[in-house]
């Protein structure tokens, strides 16, 4: 389709996702002002699960790479039922994240934490966890979004760094904030569907990916971008996709090079994620190892980040990604809301359980 179209742009996208990427920095300011709010737990933690899945999860990968490099504390993204042995005890902080509030790996891991004495955290806009939360006295960080949970992903992310700055886990991130929400509302001005395709990258890729696997590769911070990325294809898109994570990709991914060479090229596209951040080594790795892909005839392109601060330059290519899965929905004729296979494998499971 003519992704300039902008009367087909807005009959597809029938639920209006659009609006939701436009209002991510917005939703990102919001969920920072409104963690300063918010009840605290009471204690000091020598270790931190993050549990979560899905759109709810994300915001905790975020949250761990970008604390790595400061926070001295560990941090364990859990996405499961239960929890992993060591957390047990108050030192052992659990923050259980579901945007519904009734996801049930993550209710629980909640109910699990509860019964190791864990110190307790719920985020969600409401539900059974708000529910449980209240009924043991545990902080709930409740926030008001209605749309689809993977278009919460500010929100989940914004409220865990306001804890972890508020909990003196990190220093602190305000002028970062700042940052990250000017650099992110720059990037818009080139990305909005008014622009054209031909000063519109977004546009550009998401109709390059056409009929194409794309696997996205980023480093450091830039990990769960990639894995962000590789979600949005598959949630708005409805479309396949895959990631990989530097340095580790280079002591395997590049031995599948080869076969099956009908597939591999020209049918998927590698997209190398960027940033000044970077560790040297990985941003010379990444350029290494698109020359090898290129090399082999592979397809590959790079996407750099923009601002000047790391929360920056995650969160300028999480709203690149965004869009650019946003376009190629609409160059499929998909409206990039509604996720029926989800639905259908949750009532598959449900349905199950209710008659074992």
């Amino acid at each position: 389709m003519n992704l300039d179209d902008i009367q087909h742009i807005k009959k597809t996208d029938a639920h209006n996702m659009l609006a939701e990427i436009d209002a991510l920095p917005d939703q990102l300011r919001r969920a920072w002002d409104l963690g300063q709010t918010l009840p605290l737990p009471a204690g000091s933690f020598s270790r931190i699960v993050l549990t979560g899945v899905g759109g709810s999860a994300i915001g905790g990968d975020l949250l761990a790479a970008f604390a790595l490099d400061a926070c001295r504390v560990p941090i364990f993204v859990h996405r499961d039922y239960g929890l992993p042995a060591f957390a047990t005890g108050a030192e052992t902080l659990v923050v259980a994240c579901s945007h519904s509030g009734d996801t049930e790996e993550t209710l629980d891991a909640f109910d699990a934490a509860a019964r190791n004495d864990c110190t307790l955290v719920a985020i969600c806009t409401g539900g059974e966890l708000a529910r449980r939360a209240g009924e043991r006295g545990v902080p709930a960080w409740i926030f008001e979004h209605r749309g689809q949970p993977r278009a919460g992903i500010a929100w989940s992310f914004g409220l865990l760094l306001a804890l972890f700055a508020r909990l003196k886990l990190l220093p602190d991130p305000s002028a970062q904030i700042d940052d990250a929400i000017s650099a992110m509302k720059r990037t818009q001005e080139h990305l909005r569907p008014e622009i054209p395709t031909v000063k519109n990258a977004a546009k550009r890729y998401g109709g390059q990916l056409m009929g194409r696997w794309v696997n996205v590769i980023g480093a450091g911070i830039l990990g769960p971008v990639a894995r962000r990325w590789k979600t949005q294809v598959n949630e708005l898109a409805k479309a396949g996709a895959g990631f990989e994570l530097l340095p580790e990709a280079d002591h395997n991914m590049l031995a599948g090079t080869l076969h099956p060479d009908e597939v591999l090229n020209p049918h998927t596209l590698t997209m190398f994620l960027r940033a000044t951040s970077d560790h040297p080594r990985n941003r010379l790795r990444s350029d290494l190892t698109r020359k090898t892909f290129m090399l082999e005839g592979l397809n590959t392109d790079f996407i750099d980040a923009r601002g000047k601060t790391p929360l920056a330059h995650m969160w300028t290519l999480i709203l690149f990604g965004d869009y650019m899965a946003f376009y190629l929905a609409m160059a499929y004729g998909v409206d990039p809301t509604p996720v029926q296979a989800l639905l259908d494998f949750k009532q598959t499971l449900k349905e199950t359980a209710s008659t074992d």
